[in-house]
């Protein structure tokens, strides 16, 4: 198949290899850009660093306190934020190898409620913060998703002439991005033409307001 990967660098040039190797041809067309953030660290008593996304761990590894926050044992909602948190030189890693609620559970079971407020480090737009009982967490933005205003001019030729068949998207932001472009180019409907595989129901609804996917 001939398919668009939407996803931020560098996970769409990971997703776009994994295709290729199964024989699909891929064109990347990152329609989020992710900023650093660089945040402040409150000085107080830590138990651990939370992270929902390889993003945090990528913003850790520039910030100047790195050495500080990476001293820290670190909890991540799933083994690719686990492997970017050891890249930014956690050495104490816990990956709940699944989602937000898997997360919360393995603190409680680790931590329980009593423990040192945890840092989550999240994105600046984000579902919702994470509960975890009665532990108190500090919510600290360490990045930031920026949208693509146009599509590049290989992506845009791509979809005037029906080139391709299908369309990854990995979050509700990046398929809103999608049809913005898609909109401002004024060719939505050959944008929605290919088949759209999304990640999840909540990431299908923007496409799904629109048209079929």
């Amino acid at each position: 198949m001939r398919l668009l990967v939407t996803r931020p660098e560098p996970d769409g040039a990971r997703t776009a290899a994994l295709l290729r190797a199964r024989g699909h041809e891929v064109v990347i067309a990152p329609l989020l850009r992710i900023e650093s953030v660089d945040f402040e660290l409150p000085d107080k008593a830590w138990s651990a660093v939370v992270m929902t996304s390889a993003n945090a761990a990528r913003a850790v590894a520039d910030h100047p306190r790195r050495e500080t926050i990476t001293a820290l044992e670190v909890f991540t909602v799933g083994r690719h934020t686990a492997e970017a948190a050891r890249a930014a030189g956690f050495r104490t890693v816990h990956s709940a190898d699944g989602d937000k609620d898997d997360l919360a559970d393995l603190l409680r079971a680790c931590l329980g409620e009593h423990s040192a407020p945890l840092l989550y480090l999240a994105g600046e737009e984000r579902d919702g913060d994470l509960a975890v009982g009665g532990a108190p967490i500090a919510t600290v933005i360490a990045y930031r998703a920026v949208k693509a205003e146009r599509f590049a001019p290989a992506v845009a030729a791509a979809l005037g002439q029906g080139a391709l068949d299908g369309v990854l998207h990995f979050s509700a932001r990046t398929a809103q991005a999608y049809l913005d472009c898609a909109a401002r180019e004024r060719m939505l409907e050959r944008a929605l033409a290919p088949m759209h595989f999304c990640l999840s129901q909540q990431v299908a609804q923007p496409v799904e307001l629109v048209g079929p996917v």
